[in-house]
């Protein structure tokens, strides 16, 4: 019972990692999209070609 218990809980571990890293990357590339997006309307305000 003892190994089957430290077993879950490095699974739980792992997922909670897993989870951090992915909401991270997730939360960068919406940031990298706004930016994208911000750059694009500024030239377009300019009246710059896309």
């Amino acid at each position: 019972m003892n190994n089957l218990l430290y077993i879950i809980a490095v699974i739980l571990l792992i997922g909670w990692v897993l989870g951090a890293f992915v909401f991270t990357v997730g939360k960068l590339i919406h940031i990298l999209l706004v930016l994208a997006i911000i750059a694009i309307l500024i030239r377009i305000i300019r009246g710059e070609r896309v």
